[in-house]
């Protein structure tokens, strides 16, 4: 009876297998054909349900082969990130860690969710294209692999399984926007890899091909086309990065049974990935913002860990010292609040927080993965990667302030874990790359667990020409959207683009903190010389001042974004703002003549004005408008009040190269 059953569920199997065979994707409703309607989708979940409970009863486990690392070739499976023994590890770790188990715990809710829901479809979405079908099979991979390891049975893998056999149906993964191949290639690397022992034959077989068919040789095709038309391939950006270490994961996973591919293929990987590694230098920051960073930085750490893991050394990538460095940057970036400093397209929260363990790790600088303790959204790789000691930033005795040179970012801070500390965050740098704004001499603010000066981050991706010939004409992408200044405003790009502004003064010590930027860059040729030093005098009060001289008198004028309560005093020479008990006193020291105004966060008159941009509600601005100035020295003291707190008596300006 029991050889009878076996050979039935086998029969079930095949019958599954030739169901989800690549010839069953239907391109015009992006389903595989098995699941045509409601009703019909419910039968594949019912034939592995039937088979997996009879296999079980039966004290087998026939349906997807025998549990344990299988060598190949290379080595054993899994070896991609991890190996087998690191998932018993963990298991003990969960047992006693109890931060650990409650990141577990929301994992294991989320995969329990996946179990009820349907395979993605084959879907198209705007700028984007398949990424968010891409990202998702990706989080499940991850997800519903390791409750396979953790807690055992059948009906994780066999809900994984329906995930990839829809995937590798699809008639491809989009390699008009290649973001999205990289990251379907990454979940099939891992997919097949992790689960390799248990997968049959002819999984692993649908698995292979759907890696080298739809991942490995487009992108191969996107190497010969170079980069007239894969611009990504030879550029310093969060693409770069992000398409090379996918396709290097694939190579990795297959390096056992296409050898002479995947070495071909991360031969490629290598040579492009030197250009998109120029980004980190000189000391680890990156230009384009700590969302791009976040994204780009775990796709490096998942490949240079791969690299390592399956022994392929780490392709010289231990021996950089920015990428030795570059888990600072999002460190320092981090506010008090428990936001970031959100410069270009970012938004205030760091979604990918797996390098920071994983560079914590490989460096042995537990401090790295201090911010993975406040993780929104836990990955798996944050529980298996994390470090058995975590130091926070005071016990590691960091220095509070820190320039990022390159990017050219300044933070200061009076505290590192007191949550009513002052943050000062600073920039200049470029507006040459892939999701920078018209920022440079910006600043953010925070003081008494409150944001007073903020930006606004990005807009919607799908707006027309927001990443082409429009993009300097929408309003948070321009200087005017920013905390910085306007020189001359017209429907121009109210920043010069393609430009570099350096900091050209930094210093750090207990009772003064300061930084001077050049923009005179940004602003040319209108701008003869245009400075903007920042200060921070005894760890309290901030001095934001500006030395401007032009070719010919023009308007100036000067804006901070805010979404506290405010009210202008002592007629425009004091603006005080207000969120709960907290103040923030703000004092215009010079010009004489200047006064303060408040305008909604929406464009100049004579600004482009496209329609569909954000109507950024609930923020204001304060404006300090100078018109015809050809020289001018402009300065403003902010100063946060608690309850009860007199003000502090005005800093005295001196001049920029005095500082």
């Amino acid at each position: 009876m029991e050889a009878a059953a076996c050979l039935r569920i086998k029969e079930i199997q095949v019958v599954v297998s030739k169901s989800l065979s690549f010839d069953q994707f239907d391109r015009k409703t992006g389903q595989n054909l098995l699941w045509e309607n409601r009703e019909e989708r419910s039968m594949p979940r019912l034939i592995y349900f039937l088979s997996f409970t009879l296999s079980l009863l039966l004290g087998l486990d026939t349906a997807f082969g025998s549990l344990g690392p299988e060598s190949d070739g290379k080595g054993s499976h899994p070896a991609l990130l991890v190996q087998e023994k690191d998932f018993p590890r963990l298991r003990n770790r969960l047992e006693k860690d109890p931060h650990l188990g409650a990141l577990y715990e929301r994992l294991r809710q989320e995969a329990r969710e996946i179990l009820g829901s349907l395979p993605c479809r084959y879907e198209l979405k705007g700028s984007e294209g398949l990424l968010s079908v891409s990202r998702t099979v990706l989080r499940r991979v991850y997800l519903l692999a390791l409750m396979h390891w953790l807690e055992g049975g059948s009906r994780w893998r066999a809900r994984l399984w329906e995930e990839l056999a829809q995937a590798a149906s699809f008639p491809d993964w989009h390699p008009d926007h290649f973001l999205d191949v990289a990251e379907m290639t990454h979940a099939f690397a891992v997919a097949y890899d992790w689960l390799y022992p248990v997968w049959t034959s002819k999984q692993r077989q649908i698995l292979r091909q759907a890696l080298v068919e739809k991942g490995l040789k487009p992108g191969l095709a996107a190497f010969q086309e170079g980069p007239q038309f894969q611009w990504w391939t030879s550029s310093a950006s969060n693409w770069n990065v992000v398409c090379n270490s996918g396709l290097g994961l694939g190579a990795l996973a297959l390096r056992d049974k296409e050898p002479a591919l995947a070495k071909e293929v991360l031969s490629l990987v290598q040579r492009s990935l030197a250009e998109g590694l120029a980004a980190y230098g000189p000391d680890g920051g990156y230009p384009e913002g700590p969302l791009y960073w976040s994204y780009a930085t775990y796709y490096l750490t998942l490949f240079w860990a791969a690299l390592e893991s399956t022994g392929e050394g780490d392709g010289g990538l231990g021996s950089r010292s920015e990428l030795a460095a570059t888990g600072f940057f999002p460190l320092y970036l981090l506010t008090p609040s428990g936001k970031l400093y959100n410069f270009a397209d970012a938004p205030e929260f760091l979604p990918w927080r797996v390098p920071l363990v994983w560079l914590a790790r490989k460096f042995q600088r537990p401090v790295l993965a201090w911010p993975g303790l406040k993780s929104r959204e836990p990955h798996p790789l944050e529980l298996l990667w994390q470090p058995e000691k975590v130091l926070s930033p005071e016990n590691a005795d960091l220095p509070r302030d820190r320039l990022f040179r390159g990017v050219e970012v300044v933070t200061f801070r009076s505290a590192w874990q007191d949550p009513k500390a002052i943050f000062l965050g600073f920039k200049a740098g470029t507006t040459r790359l892939p999701h920078v704004h018209l920022d440079l001499g910006s600043f953010v603010l925070e003081a008494l667990g409150y944001r007073w000066a903020l930006d606004l981050g990005p807009d919607s991706y799908e707006l027309p020409g927001y990443f082409g010939k429009s993009r300097w004409d929408y309003y948070r992408v321009r200087a005017e959207g920013h905390n910085t200044l306007v020189l001359g405003p017209g429907p121009q790009p109210d920043q010069a683009v393609g430009v570099k502004a350096p900091i050209i003064k930094f210093h750090s010590s207990e009772n003064r903190a300061l930084a001077v930027a050049d923009l005179t860059a940004a602003y040319a040729p209108r701008g003869r010389r245009v400075w903007r030093g920042v200060a921070f005098l005894q760890r309290r009060q901030v001095l934001v001042q500006d030395e401007i001289s032009l070719d010919q008198p023009r308007e100036v004028l000067w804006f901070m974004h805010t979404s506290a309560r405010a009210e202008l005093r002592n007629q425009g020479k004091t603006a005080m703002l207000h969120q709960g008990e907290a103040r923030l006193q703000m004092d215009l020291l010079a010009p004489p003549e200047a006064k303060f105004s408040l305008q909604p966060a929406r464009p100049l008159p004579l600004s482009p004005h496209p329609l569909g941009q954000s109507a950024n509600s609930g923020v204001k601005k304060l404006v300090i408008a100078l018109p015809l100035q050809k020289e001018v020295v402009l300065a403003v003291a902010l100063t946060p009040l608690g309850p009860g707190d007199p003000p502090l008596p005005p800093p005295e300006i001196v001049p920029l190269k005095a500082w």
